[in-house]
């Protein structure tokens, strides 16, 4: 792991055999609020949609659905089973509340059959409620929230609005998840927990009672410090905010299985040494210090090739080593993947060089999926293959290589056309939309009118003009590309309008001008 942190922003770089599979950014005056806890009041409620909105200080309100409603005051409360809900916010990066099986509102199932109950019977407009998001705020959606709040700690998630005890489900000896679940039992005899419930995340495999317990103790004491703040505060009001990026990565990631993590900046260095310290001392002599100094100024980005892969995960092909490529298109709906075999010719047959550019394809679009941070509905088009044995080869692999993914995912099955759908849990922006905004040419289209096109506009713009015209020059600004065409091989468009409106046309190019517009000025 790298971290590289200055008083303007934190950048996160994890690598995986010294390949960059996953970045996480935080700027100073944008922090996430994913994790955060906000008292609101609910400002719409849609029982078209079966949702609310709820206002929490924030530029858009919040969206609330109806099966992230759990009200602590004797309303009946609706679990979704739908596996696409979010998970709890706590674990947006291990995966352990998933993992251990909690619906998204925590609450007591519905019997089978057994409809929702409308928003409108649980909510009403003007009511003050405490929510936390489960995911960012996007720039057309508000952060979407839910009322049962998760604290994470470093062994376990508290879950102080329900009585539940899990074990993540990648805890897999039986043996460990019996003791795991002996230690939560007996904290609930003690009362440790009071009211709410608990799941022992995957970093609390191996851990002594000693330390889960203070743990959970830790978080029943960070609990209470909220619900006080909540019954005082007045709405919108923030009431609890999760660490910053670098120690909650720290929190959320870190384990045995990381070699070193490079740290860059003192400040940042000292408060994951001393972090460690207290719930894992045993990683404290993998964190470094690095000096920028002794490797002639360069950031940890720039000596592990960082940056490099940064531009490299904003452009839309991507190339294999074998010579074949990737194209990665996200629109609205869904992010379209396109497997092609490129400059890659095989060496004995079409079917064999199918699947070994698929092969090859799959290792590289879950790669490019975690490092991106794409979400939502994924489909990925393969290179046909016609053997039966090739395509359950190409899954089996695509799914080995999705299980190293933190994010929860589904895969369906290869189809007929050899497509390959995914589903992937989205908590925050993507990469792109991190460090990009909308180009103001295109506005995000992706494309802009060509340079005939613009010409020929102009031309049509000019005749319009035709009658009106009293002087003998026109003067047109055009941008210098325009300008050019207008000189060399689109000459012919203004030699027609000339002579059709028996003027002189002066072209003057103008760099501030947009691309697409132009001015008609009489002289």
């Amino acid at each position: 792991m790298l971290i590289e942190s200055d008083p303007h922003e934190t950048r996160i770089a994890v690598l995986e055999e010294d390949r960059l599979t996953e970045i996480f950014l935080e700027r100073r005056h944008h922090r996430g609020v994913v994790g955060n806890v906000y008292k609101g009041r609910v400002s719409r409620v849609l029982p078209g949609m079966q949702a609310a909105f709820v206002d929490i200080g924030l530029e858009r309100d919040a969206f609330l659905y109806v099966s992230d409603v759990y009200l602590d005051d004797g309303a009946e409360a609706f679990t979704g089973d739908d596996e696409g809900e979010p998970s709890p916010p706590g674990a947006e990066e291990g995966g352990d509340a998933a993992a251990a099986g909690v619906a998204p509102a925590a609450a007591p199932a519905a019997p089978a059959g057994t409809p929702p109950p409308s928003i409108d019977s649980l909510l009403r407009v003007g009511q003050e409620i405490l929510v936390q998001v489960t995911k960012e705020p996007l720039p057309n959606k508000g952060a979407r929230v839910t009322t049962q709040v998760t604290l994470p700690g470093r062994f376990a998630v508290y879950l102080p609005t329900v009585a539940h005890a899990g074990v993540s489900r990648k805890i897999e000896d039986e043996t460990e998840r019996l003791r795991l679940r002996a230690i939560l039992e007996a904290a609930r005899e003690d009362g440790a927990l009071g009211r709410g419930g608990v799941i022992v995340r995957t970093a609390g495999e191996g851990r002594s009672a000693e330390e889960i317990a203070a743990d959970l103790a830790y978080l029943a004491e960070l609990w209470k410090g909220v619900a006080r703040r909540a019954e005082t505060a007045g709405p919108p009001a923030l009431v609890h905010q999760d660490f910053d990026l670098a120690l909650r990565v720290v929190r959320d990631l870190v384990s045995a299985e990381f070699t070193v993590i490079w740290v860059d900046g003192e400040e940042t260095y000292a408060r994951i040494v001393e972090f460690l310290d207290q719930v894992q001392p045993q990683l404290v002599g993998r964190v470094k210090l690095d000096d920028p100094e002794k490797s002639g100024g360069r950031t940890l980005f720039d000596r592990f090739g960082i940056e490099r892969e940064l531009e490299a995960a904003l452009r839309p092909k991507v190339w294999l080593k074998s010579g074949g490529y990737l194209v990665i298109n996200p629109t609205e709906a869904l992010v379209a993947i396109d497997v092609n075999t490129g400059r890659y010719v095989g060496k004995h047959n079409l079917e064999e060089t199918a699947l070994t550019t698929n092969l090859e394809a799959v290792e590289e679009v879950v790669r490019q999926i975690r490092l991106r941070d794409l979400g939502g509905i994924i489909v990925l088009d393969l290179i046909d293959m016609i053997e039966q044995e090739h395509r359950e080869q190409v899954f089996q692999a695509l799914e080995g290589e999705l299980r190293k993914d933190r994010s929860k995912n589904k895969v369906l099955t290869i189809s007929e056309f050899g497509l390959v759908e995914i589903t992937r849990k989205r908590s925050r922006a993507n990469l792109e939309r991190l460090l990009t905004q909308t180009c103001p040419y295109c506005e995000g289209s992706g494309r802009i009118k060509s340079v005939a096109t613009i010409c020929f506009s102009l031309r049509r713009a000019l005749l319009r003009a035709r009658g009106t015209t009293t002087s003998k020059e026109v003067l047109v600004r055009v941008h210098p590309d325009v300008a050019r065409a207008l000189q060399g091989e689109e000459r012919g468009v203004l030699a027609d309008v000339e002579r059709e409106l028996a003027v002189a046309i002066i072209v003057q190019a103008d760099a501030k001008l947009h691309h697409a517009s132009f001015d008609i000025l009489e002289v």
